[in-house]
C-alpha cells in the first residue's frame, strides 16, 4: 500500500496552522473503527442478555431497515464534513423529496419512475442551491443550511398542505423498494450498501476523492494546487441533495405516502452524530464511510435496544446527544484542539 504524500501545513484564514489532509486508502479497519466495533458488540451483548428476542434474525432485519435512512444521510454528510462543510438541512430535503415523489407519482398516472425522477431532480436543485449560497454568497455552511432546514421544512408543508400525499402501496415498484427482500435483506439496505460502496470508492480510489480530502484538510493549499474549490463544494452539496432525495423516496415507499414531516424526526442530528462518532473531524479533512456505517449500526442497535426495553424515546434523544458530545471531545483530545472561546 502506498501512503499518500502530505503537503506541509499552511496557515488558514484564522491564522492557525492545520496539517493538510491525509487520505485513507484502506479505511475499513483502524483504531476508531475497532472502538466502534467493540461498542457495538457490547450493546448487542447487553440487550441480548436483557431480551431473548433482541438478537433474533427478525429484529436484526428491523434494526438494519430502520437505520437505512439515517445511513444514507450520514454517508453523504460524511462527504460534506470531509470537504470542510456541514449540511443541517438533509432531513428536510428528504421530507421535500418524499412529498414530491408521491405528488409526481399521482400526477403522472401512478408512474413510480416519474415520481422518483421528480424527487431526484428537486433534490439536485436544492443541493446546488445550498452550494451556491455557501460558495458564491459566502455564507457559513452551518448558517446557510440551518436556514435551509427551516425553509425546506416549510416547503414540504406548503406543497402538501400539511397532509400526507398520494398512496403508493398499490404500485409494485414502491412496494418492492419499501418492503421487498433480496437474499433475506430489505431492498432498502441493499440500496444503502450500494450508495455507501460508491461513495467509498469515490473518496478513496479517485482524484475527486483525494481533492475532497485536500480541500477539507487545507483549503489554501488546495487552491494553490489548482483545485477548483468552488466547483467541488457545489458538487458535494448537489450529491447531498440527490442522496437525500433517494432517502425521501424510500421514506415514501416505507410509509406508503409522501410525508411532509418525514424530515422532522431528528434525521439531521442522527446523520451528524453518526459522522462524528464514525471518525469525521468536524473541521474537515478526515473521515471514512466505513466508520460512519459502523456508527450508524451502533446508533441503530442502541435505539432499538432502548425501544425493546420500553425506555421512553426522550431518553433515546438524550443518549444520542451525549454520544455526539463524546465523539467531539474524543476528536479534540486526539488532535490537541480546544473548543472555541476556551482559554489556552
Amino acid at each position: 500500500m502506498t501512503a499518500a504524500t502530505t503537503p506541509p501545513a499552511v496557515s488558514d484564514h484564522g491564522g492557525r496552522h492545520r496539517p493538510a489532509a491525509r487520505i485513507p486508502v484502506l479505511s475499513a479497519v483502524g483504531g476508531q473503527n475497532l472502538s466502534l466495533i467493540g461498542a457495538l458488540v457490547a450493546v448487542l451483548t447487553v440487550f441480548g442478555l436483557l431480551n431473548d428476542n433482541y438478537l433474533s434474525l427478525t429484529n436484526m432485519q428491523v434494526i438494519a431497515e430502520a437505520a437505512t435512512i439515517t445511513g444514507l444521510l450520514a454517508v453523504v454528510q460524511t462527504v460534506v464534513i470531509i470537504c470542510g462543510g456541514l449540511d443541517i438541512s438533509v432531513g428536510s430535503q428528504a421530507g421535500v423529496a418524499s412529498v414530491v415523489s408521491a405528488m409526481a407519482f399521482t400526477s403522472a398516472g401512478s408512474n413510480a419512475f416519474a415520481g422518483m425522477a421528480a424527487a431526484v431532480a428537486v433534490g439536485l436543485l436544492i443541493g446546488v442551491l445550498n452550494g451556491a449560497i455557501i460558495v458564491y454568497g459566502r455564507v457559513n455552511p452551518t448558517i446557510a443550511t440551518l436556514a435551509g432546514l427551516a425553509a425546506y421544512k416549510g416547503l414540504a408543508q406548503l406543497l402538501s398542505d400539511g397532509r400526507a400525499q398520494g398512496y403508493v402501496l398499490n404500485d409494485a415498484v414502491f412496494v418492492f423498494l419499501g418492503r421487498g427482500r433480496i437474499a433475506g435483506l430489505p431492498v432498502m439496505v441493499w440500496i444503502l450498501i450500494a450508495v455507501a460502496l460508491a461513495v467509498h470508492v469515490l473518496l478513496t480510489c479517485t482524484d475527486i476523492g483525494r481533492n475532497i480530502y485536500a480541500i477539507g484538510g487545507n483549503d489554501t493549499a488546495a487552491r494553490l494546487a489548482g483545485i477548483n474549490i468552488n466547483k467541488y463544494l457545489v458538487a458535494v452539496y448537489a450529491l447531498v441533495g440527490a442522496v437525500a432525495a433517494v432517502a425521501g423516496i424510500l421514506l415514501t415507499a416505507r410509509t406508503g405516502s409522501g410525508q411532509p414531516t418525514s424530515g422532522s424526526e431528528g434525521l439531521e442530528l442522527k446523520a451528524i452524530t453518526a459522522s462524528a462518532l464514525g471518525g469525521c473531524a468536524l473541521k474537515g479533512g478526515k473521515g471514512t464511510v466505513g466508520g460512519t456505517l459502523l456508527a450508524v449500526a451502533l446508533l441503530g442497535a442502541l435505539e432499538n435496544g432502548l425501544t425493546v426495553q420500553g425506555i421512553n424515546s426522550f431518553w433515546q434523544n438524550v443518549a444520542q446527544g451525549a454520544l455526539l458530545v463524546v465523539a467531539v471531545v474524543i476528536q479534540q483530545r486526539r488532535t490537541g484542539e480546544r473548543a472555541v472561546g476556551l482559554p489556552a
